[in-house]
């Protein structure tokens, strides 16, 4: 974790490290040797900007506003798998059919705020 708490920071430093040195050997380089330089700037540069970014939020929406049915409504199979949540005489059921998919739906079970993840 304490790598991961300095990583934009060690691979800013890699960066610019790297563009100093393709800037060095540009000078008097081929043509060929240019599109070396230019090609081992691309994986470098791609992660200095993707250590910066939460990419988990691009793969995992969670559900805002959910819709609940009673248990006489619901279309539920028998054997279906959920995942339930009681707190005091307030309860939930989420199937894990639907929460496989986004991981995370927040709700209010009790009048408290949950994050219920799968």
């Amino acid at each position: 974790m304490a790598i991961r708490d300095h990583a934009p920071l060690i691979s800013l430093l890699c960066a610019i490290i790297c563009l100093l040195l393709v800037a060095a050997l540009w000078q008097g380089s081929t043509r060929w040797r240019k599109a070396g330089l230019s090609l081992v700037l691309v994986p470098v540069l791609f992660s200095a900007v993707m250590s910066r970014l939460n990419y988990f939020e691009w793969m995992f929406h969670p559900v805002d506003s959910s819709k609940f049915d009673s248990e006489s409504a619901s279309k539920l199979a028998a054997d279906e798998m959920i995942l339930a949540v009681r707190y005091g005489s307030d309860a939930r059921a989420y199937p894990i059919r639907e929460m496989a998919y986004h991981h995370v739906l927040n709700d209010v079970v009790g009048g408290v705020a949950i994050a219920v993840t799968y």
